[in-house]
């Protein structure tokens, strides 16, 4: 097994996490420090992180969370602010999959399971998610082709992604946008570059499996096994 996915499967983190450590000289084989990401473990090896042995975790756990705003999607914070892994009362070493910012809610999973966060996270996988956008004023469709086309912001290029307008009354529309890569703030960065305001951004969907009606805010469950097989099935 490589050692970056031997990491995640510990429940340490997720592979590309795990790869941040090995190139960091964190990760040692048998008392060596490997920095190579094609390394590979057997069972007998022993694997230590920052000093640490690392072991297979044999119970993962998955749940969903209805992220409230002002948390942070972090299983730790320099600056003591309160964490979506806070929210969760579970003795496993829990993890999020993928980012919600600070200022968001709505459908994040939390799990110890590194394999099916690489899975849900790495761009390469084009796992689709949506969210519900609610914006000051009103975008031109032109606007939105622009955005839907992939636009390049600052030197960044953000990738295609589709909108819908579910409504517009109020001098507000809402919006509902459907991602396939998921990088920092991409909807807030690309809907500020045509001068509008985000009032609130939900996510509500990842793939197909949508984030559960009766989980008030701050709330979670467990996934049931039907959406753990769906997850790791996309």
């Amino acid at each position: 097994m490589r050692i970056n996915k031997f990491i995640a499967s510990c429940g340490i983190s997720s592979r590309r996490k795990a790869e941040e450590l090995i190139i960091g000289g964190k990760v040692k084989v048998n008392g060596e420090v490997v920095t190579n990401l094609s390394t590979q473990v057997e069972e007998l090896d022993v694997v230590e992180i920052n000093n640490k042995i690392a072991k297979l975790e044999e119970n993962f756990v998955y749940f969903m969370l209805n992220k409230p705003v002002g948390i942070i999607s972090s299983a730790k914070d320099d600056f003591n602010r309160k964490t979506v892994v806070s929210l969760i009362k579970t003795s496993a070493r829990i993890y999020p999959v993928g980012r919600l910012d600070y200022n968001s809610e709505g459908f994040l999973i939390l799990t110890n399971d590194g394999e099916l966060t690489y899975k849900l996270t790495h761009p390469k996988h084009q796992i689709e998610k949506t969210y519900l956008v609610k914006i000051n004023g009103k975008i031109s469709n032109a606007n939105i082709k622009n955005i839907e086309n992939g636009i390049e912001i600052d030197n960044v290029k953000y990738s295609k992604c589709k909108i819908d307008v579910i409504s517009n009354q109020n001098g507000c529309m809402l919006l509902k946008f459907r991602l396939y890569e998921g990088k920092n703030r991409e909807i807030r960065k690309m809907l500020e570059h045509f001068n509008f305001v985000v009032l609130s951004l939900k996510r509500i969907k990842i793939g197909e499996l949508s984030l559960d009606e009766n989980l008030k805010v701050g709330e979670y469950r467990e996934l049931t096994k039907r959406e753990i097989e769906y997850l790791k099935s996309l």
